[in-house]
């Protein structure tokens, strides 16, 4: 949608002393489409983004030399763009941390990109290998093109431990359908990190379409055994992208916050339930979550579901959660 229609919908910031970490956006370069950080930092509406955490989106890869290390060309863009506003103390740390591509299926060979990122910038702290896909042609697949129990493979599973071992975290992109193979892979893997983005993706078009309360009682029970692991963490955010189902994108106006804030509850406090505050952290997923609304007003319906939190827990809600995985710094 157009920044005139998001326009309809504006707010002031609620509470804008509250500091806040954002550990999801992408940034980018599409023809009609360009996303960076002038654009992010003209999003923030008043309030208080300390830090943020930049998610691989396929920008700017190497043009050249093998297929495999080209995506380090994004973790080297990244670190040219960004790394001049470091010395700003005015100015939030954009992409303080970084969450990189690199292809887990080429197995153990997998080491080479992933030490290649890291020796691109030191802001590199996990990889993300979406692994989204759903039985029905009605639901877009991720951009890797995942087959159905990829996170099961061999090689896969090879790649993955490559993670563990150079301490990177693992962000999960999937549906909430798959939630089984997550659980499995992490109580495999003991001593990964994983957090899952968007809640795990709880679908609501296609066969999904108009199903929201049955979704949300499956989404809750399949949820509740990847919480059981725990060296899972979950980022709350997602539902204001199109493929949540809620429709605000049709609107002749964008929802305030209050509307947003009814319609998350319900998802915000059963992750904040099964997982505990000290494994949430609250996300923008901007400019693909722009879809909905501004950046401003979806931080205000974040704050609103939050308010009954205990200022402890609601401290590790907005910021203090993200950055302690994604290791950015003290949370004081």
């Amino acid at each position: 949608m157009s920044n005139a229609w998001r326009a309809l919908t504006t707010e002031p910031a609620l509470e804008p002393e509250l500091p806040i970490c954002d550990p999801h956006h992408h940034l980018w370069e599409h023809p009609g489409s360009i996303y960076l950080t002038d654009e992010f930092l003209g999003e923030l509406g008043g309030h208080r983004l300390t830090h943020s955490v930049f998610v691989e989106c396929v920008q700017h890869y190497r043009s050249d030399g093998p297929k495999e290390l080209r995506p380090v060309g994004e973790t080297e863009w990244i670190e040219q763009t960004v790394g001049m506003t470091d010395a700003d103390p005015a100015v939030p740390r954009i992409a303080a941390g970084i969450v990189a591509f690199a292809d887990l299926t080429l197995g153990a060979a997998v080491d080479e990109v992933l030490t290649a990122h890291l020796a691109a910038s030191s802001r590199v702290r996990a990889v993300r290998y979406a692994t989204a896909w759903d039985a029905s042609d009605q639901i877009r697949a991720s951009h890797t093109h995942p087959t159905p129990g990829l996170m099961a493979e061999r090689r896969f599973r090879e790649g993955f431990a490559c993670l563990v071992g150079l301490d990177l975290a693992f962000d999960a992109w999937l549906y909430h359908p798959q939630f089984d193979e997550l659980a499995a892979l992490a109580r495999d893997f003991p001593a990964a990190r994983i957090v899952l983005d968007h809640m795990g993706g709880p679908l609501g078009v296609g066969p999904y379409a108009g199903r929201h309360a049955e979704v949300l009682a499956d989404w809750r029970a399949r949820l509740a055994q990847v919480a059981r692991c725990p060296n899972v963490f979950i980022k709350l955010g997602g539902l204001t992208m199109t493929s949540a189902g809620f429709g605000w994108h049709k609107r002749p106006a964008p929802p305030s916050s209050e509307e947003l804030a009814s319609a998350m509850l319900p998802y915000v406090d059963a992750c904040v339930e099964l997982f505990g505050p000290s494994r949430c952290m609250l996300e923008s997923n901007f400019p693909m979550d722009r879809a909905s609304c501004s950046y401003g007003v979806l931080w205000n319906a974040f704050k609103r579901v939050t308010a009954r939190y205990s200022p402890t827990d609601r401290a590790r809600l907005l910021r203090e959660t993200a950055m302690d995985f994604y290791r950015l710094g003290p949370t004081a």
